[in-house]
């Protein structure tokens, strides 16, 4: 238990020992004063409202103001900012009326600060530029305001304008000797430099300004300061340090009685355990900071803990707990009028529908998060909920808007400094680059996100990263497929991890390796990796308020990998047998899992017929070997564009090629995809020397293609050697299409030009005599558009 503060002694004292009414209501201001800095709020607010009433009957218009604005303060400390400014209002109206400019500065300024804590950071600018305006002479009021203009502006971002506030407040509080105005300053500097990324310059700062409440012997100083540096460790991932300071801060402040700061650090030691995926422990937290601040009537406490007890439920997948808890908050922000915890709460819920695979309203809060944080000027949560954005495009496979939303999320972080954000979305882009199969660019993504976290000293990030380019490696269509590299980085990162206690992102790395180990079929290595992933998994996901049956989850879970790991032997077996088979993967892995007699019907698809033009001529004189070596080279290329764009081989006749997209796996932009990969195929192909040197003289490689979009039948024929084909009408018009077409260019049907839309550009041709199918209106698609 605290010792009483022996200030609050004395002052309780001097207001028993007050001879005159007026005096008592002086007394009982002061006391009021000190109760609130000590977070006491209730007997703060008893005693401003019983100086108020003694001043009134004594007619002292300045300790009535006085009582007034200190109401408005414990109101403001609580949430209830409605009532602060009605508050402050008759304060400052009563300052007016006696002419006291210094006491209409100080309540400018409250109420500055109450605008501030609403996100309303404009209005809370306009007060603050009063503020100064009605006080030049006293610098001590100045220095603070200054210094609280440079807090606006890092809420909003603009961290090179705080930066500047605040240098100024430091420079005004030293001309004046308040080495206590320049220690606070000085830690809000290291609070910017934290935002920015810049954890060597944060705690730089953090350090002088704990030296220097020190030297004053400022307890609650080096209080608030030890928390700031335990804050730093935590974004450094540095969790066992960052628990170590919040731990000494919290001594502190218990001591000195401070449950304001008791409650703040609480929360932020669940931000820890949350951060470590220790979620029983971090929701544990967050229940006890939750509990302090609403015995101190703090509501936007609440309301912020609230909105991370969501955020705890939505790591453990319990989904419908998430949006209960953010519901809850986000009436709470509402009721307080604070915008800024709506943006937050409303981007929070956002993910939520993206996880459950509701993009749609994952689009629609991500839209309106964005719209809010644009109001209030917070370039920061902008930045990220354009991240976010980009995240649901990519599940969505529309890699390119997910890509351009990512750009400009860097842009947006660049623009701010915050090399931390520019390094978290970096790594998007890598796994964006790796499900598109680009995997050169993503290892270059990764490489580059891999050097921000290093320099940023970001462990838990490196540990990340260094699980995805570990995944990478095991890749086999990377062309630096590497099992042995991909198993040292995937090691490299869970140890990082079990040194970190990082528990969430350990379970994602041994499944990673549980992956590559099944994939090179070491079995019982893989078996391990796939046990120690459901370990790791199930203390996570356990260690919270269900209290769900661990040990029977993890038996299910086990043995369900078992079943998975006996379906995966088979299925390599079978994909041995069916090697020299030409099935598409979707319609291999149907037949493994023992479908028989596989025949679809698809409304729309797109099918694409191309051929060498002139190959018999060009082929006659050449060798057989340089023949085949020409066609393999050819196909083996459109192969990988057909991959790149979403479409399947289908086979070849000769030098004919014939590729489908739609089938057998559905999609609606099939037109789209195929009309990119046939532009892409009329690309200059580069043969190599052992081809050309057979090729006549002054021959070019050219190739026709033709489009046509329908509906087809897909199946696989045959008993003993299986393949995979489709028919039906919409085959022979694409067939004609080509056979119709002209060297170097892509020709279209009418219906095929019709389902792109105005996504490209077409040349009518208009009507032509086609075989077996009369007269029809065909375009060419203009390569490029």
């Amino acid at each position: 238990m605290a010792n009483p503060d022996p200030t609050l002694v004395e002052l309780r004292a001097a207001a028993e020992a007050a001879a005159t009414p007026a005096e008592r209501a002086n007394a009982l201001n002061q006391l009021a004063e000190a109760l609130e800095k000590h977070s006491q709020y209730t007997e703060s607010l008893a005693a401003a409202e019983e100086a108020y009433g003694l001043a009134q009957q004594v007619e002292a218009p300045a300790a009535e103001s006085a009582a007034l604005r200190l109401q408005g303060v414990v109101y403001a400390r609580r949430g209830e900012y409605s009532e602060a400014l009605r508050l402050f209002e008759q304060s400052q109206n009563l300052c007016e009326k006696i002419g006291d400019r210094s006491g209409v500065a100080r309540v400018t300024g409250n109420i500055g600060l109450v605008y501030q804590n609403l996100g309303e950071y404009g209005k809370s600018l306009e007060y603050y530029t009063r503020a100064l305006d009605e006080e030049l002479d006293n610098r001590s009021h100045v220095a603070n305001v200054t210094g609280n203009i440079g807090l606006v502006y890092q809420s909003r971002s603009e961290y090179g304008k705080s930066l500047e506030y605040s240098t100024r407040a430091i420079a005004l509080h030293e001309e004046i000797g308040n080495r206590s105005g320049v220690a606070r300053v000085t830690g809000n500097i290291g609070s910017v430099y934290l935002d920015l990324g810049e954890y060597g310059k944060s705690l730089e700062y953090s350090t002088r300004a704990m030296a220097l409440h020190e030297e004053l012997g400022d307890r609650s100083g080096v209080a608030r300061v030890t928390g700031n540096i335990g804050l730093v460790y935590q974004n450094l991932g540095e969790y066992g340090k960052s628990l170590e300071y919040y731990t000494r801060a919290m001594a502190l402040l218990e001591e000195l009685g401070n449950r304001d700061g008791v409650a703040i650090v609480t929360g932020n030691i669940g931000n820890v355990y949350q951060s470590l995926g220790e979620y029983g422990k971090s929701l544990e937290y967050y229940t006890r900071a939750i509990a302090l601040h609403e015995e101190l009537g703090e509501r936007f406490g609440v309301a912020r803990v609230t909105g991370n007890i969501g955020n705890v439920y939505q790591s453990l997948g319990e989904y419908g707990k998430s949006l209960e808890y953010y519901t809850r908050a986000m009436a709470l922000h509402e009721e307080l009028g604070d915008r800024s915890g709506v943006a937050i709460v409303t981007g929070n819920i956002g993910i939520v529908y993206a996880l459950l695979g509701e993009y749609g309203k994952s689009l629609e809060y991500f839209t309106r998060a964005m719209a809010l944080h644009e109001e209030l000027g917070e370039r920061s949560g902008l930045a990220r909920v354009t991240g976010n954005i980009g995240i649901v495009y990519q599940n969505l496979g529309e890699y390119g808007k997910s890509l351009e939303y990512y750009t400009s999320a860097i842009a947006l972080h660049e623009e701010l400094g915050q090399r931390s954000g520019v390094a978290s979305v970096t790594v998007n882009i890598g796994i964006v680059y790796q499900e598109l199969g680009e995997y050169e660019k993503s290892l270059e993504y990764f490489t580059r996100a891999m050097t921000l976290k290093e320099e940023l000293g970001e462990r838990s990030g490196v540990a990340s990263v260094t699980t995805n380019i570990g995944d990478l490696y095991a890749q086999k269509e990377f062309a630096d497929y590497n099992p042995t590299k991909a198993e040292t980085l995937l090691q490299q990162a869970i140890t990082l991890h079990q040194e970190l206690g990082t528990k969430q992102a350990l379970y994602t790395s041994h499944e990673a390796l549980a992956n590559l180990y099944a994939q090179e079929n070491r079995w019982e290595e893989a078996l391990q990796q796939y046990k120690k992933y459901h370990e790791a998994y199930g203390e996570v996901h356990t260690e919270e308020a269900l209290k769900k049956a661990a040990q029977v989850e993890q038996q299910r879970q086990v043995a369900e990998l078992e079943k998975r790991i006996a379906i995966e032997r088979a299925r390599a077996k079978a994909t041995e047998e069916l090697l020299h088979k030409t099935l598409p993967p979707s319609i291999a892995n149907r037949i493994i899992a023992g479908e028989q007699n596989i025949a679809d019907r698809f409304d729309s698809a797109s099918v694409l017929f191309a051929d060498v033009v002139g190959f018999t001529p060009m082929t006659a004189q050449m060798p057989a070997s340089a023949v085949l070596e020409f066609m393999n080279f050819v196909f083996a290329h459109f192969d990988g564009i057909a991959a790149k764009h979403g479409c399947e081989r289908i086979k070849t006749i000769g030098d004919g090629y014939m590729a489908v997209c739609g089938a057998p796996v559905e999609c609606e932009n099939h037109a789209e995809r195929i009309a990119r990969m046939a532009m892409e195929m009329l690309v200059d192909v580069k043969l190599p020397a052992s081809i050309t040197e057979h090729l006549p003289a002054g021959v070019e490689f050219e190739i026709r293609i033709g489009l046509h979009t329908g509906s087809i039948t897909g199946g696989v024929i045959g008993v003993g050697k299986l393949a995979y084909d489709i028919y039906g009408d919409t085959v022979n018009t694409a067939s004609r299409m080509e056979s119709h077409g002209e060297a170097g260019k892509i020709h279209v049907s009418e219906e095929f030009a019709s389902a792109v839309g105005s996504s490209f550009s077409f040349t009518e041709r208009g009507e032509l005599e086609v075989k077996g199918k009369g007269l029809l209106r065909t375009y060419f698609l203009e390569v490029g558009s």
